[in-house]
């Protein structure tokens, strides 16, 4: 691995003030990626920028964030005297409990922030997924049943046709949902919990319930028909 490749900068643009960040190689991308960055691919380079209609000083605990990750896992970042920390969180996610977070999600963020677990480039679940269609196709390349190189063949196609649609859309749907960044209309984050001052301690929790759908109308009756 290239020497330069280990060096980041995380940064805030001075003409557009947004918080970019730029260099490394796929496995620091992946970990921009985890903490929310969206990646931006140009001809000649691929940079990473904050998401849009980020909330006032969002944007400064997205950079100190990201510093924070690169730094655990090696790499060397130079960034704004903002973003510096000396805190080097754990990284990593429990794949069982990814359906459960996003059902907990109240926010677009939190959604996001899923979904990024699933389509990092470097070392999400559906890249290591590939590897692994990919090194079953390698291991029944030789192994000597008339069958074994039409399952080769058929790995393969799933690993590069309908993995790597599933892929596309869903690092689609991530970054939209990241820069979004609205609370979802029917989710609370309430814990259900009444308030200390509350003197009445059989009082339920006083947030309005979330918006039901309005059950459909009944169909209109039918008219007899008449008689002869």
């Amino acid at each position: 691995m290239p020497l330069a490749d280990r060096f980041l900068t995380v940064r805030r643009d001075p003409h557009s003030e947004e918080v970019l960040a730029r260099g490394g190689d796929p496995e620091a991308h992946s970990v921009l990626q985890r903490t929310g960055f969206v990646p931006v691919v140009r001809v000649h380079e691929t940079y990473h920028r904050a998401p849009t209609n980020l909330i006032e000083d969002d944007d400064a605990r997205l950079g100190i964030e990201a510093v924070a990750r690169l730094r655990a896992v090696g790499y060397h970042v130079d960034c704004d005297e903002d973003f510096d920390t000396d805190r080097r969180p754990p990284l990593g996610a429990s794949v069982a409990h990814l359906a459960h977070r996003i059902r907990e999600a109240t926010t677009t963020w939190d959604a996001a922030g899923v979904l990024t677990e699933l389509t990092a480039s470097h070392d999400g679940i559906l890249a290591a997924l590939e590897e692994v269609l990919i090194a079953t196709a390698e291991f029944h390349d030789g192994l000597g049943d008339a069958a074994d190189p039409h399952i080769a063949r058929r790995l393969r196609y799933l690993a590069d046709e309908r993995l790597q649609a599933i892929r596309s859309d869903l690092s689609h749907t991530r970054n939209a949902l990241a820069d979004r960044r609205v609370p979802h209309p029917g989710r609370s984050s309430c814990a259900e919990e009444v308030p200390s001052t509350e003197p009445e301690r059989s009082a339920v929790c006083a947030c309005p319930p979330p918006p039901r759908t309005a059950p459909a109308p009944p169909p209109p009756p039918v008219a007899a028909g008449l008689r002869r």
